[in-house]
């Protein structure tokens, strides 16, 4: 009887260490999904950064050829009377 017990016992300890090491590769493969995506949204923050920088110097130049086009200067319609 005790070399059936010891084998319930071996038995018992080889599931616990089975699902043990399950549960440590499903945490591992979490934290690389979690590292991937924290990679993958400091990437779009920068992106993002530089598409604003881009789009402030296009506005900034479009204002400057609106400016400087008389299609776009504003029209003083007093003086013309």
């Amino acid at each position: 009887m005790m070399n059936a017990d010891m084998d319930a016992v071996d038995a018992e300890n080889q599931v616990e260490l089975e699902e043990k090491t399950r549960l440590i590769n499903q945490v591992l493969e979490l934290q690389h999904t979690l590292e991937d995506l924290s990679a993958r949204v400091d990437a779009v923050k920068e992106e993002n950064l530089k598409l604003k920088s881009e789009n402030q110097v296009l506005g900034q130049y479009i204002e400057n050829l609106m400016s400087a086009s008389s299609v776009f200067q504003t029209t003083d319609t007093k003086s013309k009377r």
